[in-house]
């Protein structure tokens, strides 16, 4: 397994702007995390909203993410206190909540995702409890300084608020939903100049916040261009997507055979 800060860190390194590799895990399955895990990518974003996941997935999968020494985010479906909660109870890392498009909702995000400060319902009988190990203070101050809390910014109202949005405390940092953006602008694709201009907005609204900024890009190219504009975490394709380019690329091999 190669060498990395443990997933206890992981908000720490976010915070600090440090260049991060992660990918979205649409399977309900814990080999995929496991196999991204034991490659090095520094985290893993399981996918409520968009995946079949059910919470017995998920508990599993956040298993094999501690098991294989990866960070491992849960992208919500529904970003209600109580699916928060669960989430963190179970061992997330922390959660990446979509469609984050007033400062209401920030700061309700927050307070789901913080025990001083905010409103957390509090267990330490969970798997993030270590099952009772931790005390009650030992593991508030735990959560609370290592649990992450990404708000995707996918909404043109978004745009309108995204300066006092960024000032919420407890984000730590946005994710930039291009695709949404695309579909909400009307936009032919996520290169068009409506949505690298929002895209453009949210950074200069986090770098002005001092917030890391996460995105999905296609791979290093684009990763490049975007960490020249003060992105600092990359999600790169899926479980899925790597699965299929890898099979796509050995049929057309394998049908060139003379």
């Amino acid at each position: 397994m190669p060498t990395r800060p443990p997933a206890t860190e992981f908000r720490t390194r976010l915070l600090a702007g440090e260049r991060l590799i992660g990918s979205f895990i649409k399977t309900p399955a814990p080999q995929p995390i496991e196999i991204l895990g034991d490659l090095g990518f520094d985290f893993v974003v399981i996918d409520e909203e968009h995946g079949p996941f059910d919470r017995g997935a998920i508990d599993i999968g956040l298993l094999a993410a501690r098991a294989s020494g990866t960070a491992g985010i849960v992208r919500v479906a529904e970003p209600s206190a109580a699916n928060i909660l669960a989430m963190l109870d179970m061992g997330a890392t922390g959660v990446l909540v979509p469609h984050v498009l007033s400062v209401a909702k920030a700061r309700e995000v927050a307070s789901a995702c913080r025990y001083r400060g905010g409103r957390r319902g509090f267990s330490n009988t969970t798997r993030a409890g270590r099952y009772g190990a931790l005390g009650m203070w030992s593991h508030v101050d735990a959560a609370d300084a290592q649990t992450v809390v990404i708000a995707m910014i996918e909404d043109r109202e978004a745009l309108d608020e995204i300066d006092a949005i960024a000032a919420v405390e407890g984000i730590d940092a946005f994710f930039i939903g291009r695709g949404d953006l695309a579909v909400a602008y009307g936009a032919p694709g996520m290169e068009a100049p409506e949505v690298r201009g929002a895209a453009e907005r949210i950074l200069a609204a986090a770098r002005s916040a001092a917030k890391p900024v996460c995105i999905m890009v296609s791979g290093r190219e684009e990763a490049d261009a975007f960490a020249a504009l003060g992105a600092s975490a990359f999600i790169v394709a899926s479980d899925q997507g790597f699965m299929r380019q890898a099979a796509a690329k050995l049929i057309e091999d394998m049908a060139a055979m003379a």
